[in-house]
């Protein structure tokens, strides 16, 4: 079982295809996206409302809208993506078992309670080394690293995949728009 939901995959993967080459931010539909990496559309659609609620992408307007970062894509952090998707979630519930010994008979001596639990302590410590690791990593560390391992034509290939179907939604519209009748005088 892991700590993080699926949506966090889906999101970071899905905001790396939104980093253009040169660290700018592209525009695509959750569709498109959804469809570029085939994961489910109206799940991704989900999280992007919820990448949207937490000021990490904003929606675009018309026939070609979809979604673009907020902001640079230096300053979007993975732990910004993560709490957006699954909110702040604590890796460990303490439930103070340390008094429970059996030895104790039910009295457990102050000795044994005495400070913070140090099981408790020590999944706090990793839950902070955890969150400074994400905080430090941003959207564009990741894109940098998707690009140096593809190879050199593959942002172009993403710009042009995405772009053939922003064209086709304009040409789809357009085709409908034409079939619409402006008034109807038949009455």
């Amino acid at each position: 079982m892991s700590f993080y939901s699926a949506g966090v995959e889906y999101g970071i993967h899905c905001l790396i295809f939104l980093v253009g080459d040169r660290g700018e931010s592209r525009e695509a539909s959750v569709r498109d996206l959804a469809e570029l990496q085939g994961v489910p559309v109206d799940y991704l659609a989900k999280i992007f409302t919820k990448l949207a609620k937490s000021a990490l992408v904003v929606a675009t307007e018309g026939v070609r809208g979809g979604f673009k970062l907020a902001r640079p894509a230096d300053e979007i952090s993975l732990l910004d993506i993560v709490n957006a998707i699954d909110g702040q979630k604590k890796i460990f519930d303490c439930k103070e078992i340390r008094g429970r010994c059996a030895l104790f008979e039910g009295a457990a001596p102050d000795w044994a309670l005495e400070g913070h639990c140090s099981v408790h302590a020590a999944m706090l410590t990793a839950q902070k080394r955890m969150e400074e690791a994400l905080a430090q990593q941003t959207i564009l560390d990741l894109a940098r690293k998707v690009g140096r391992k593809s190879p050199t034509d593959f942002p172009a290939q993403v710009d042009q995949w995405i772009s053939q179907r922003r064209e086709k939604k304009v040409s789809t519209q357009a085709s409908s728009d034409r079939n619409i009748p402006l008034c109807d005088i038949s009455n």
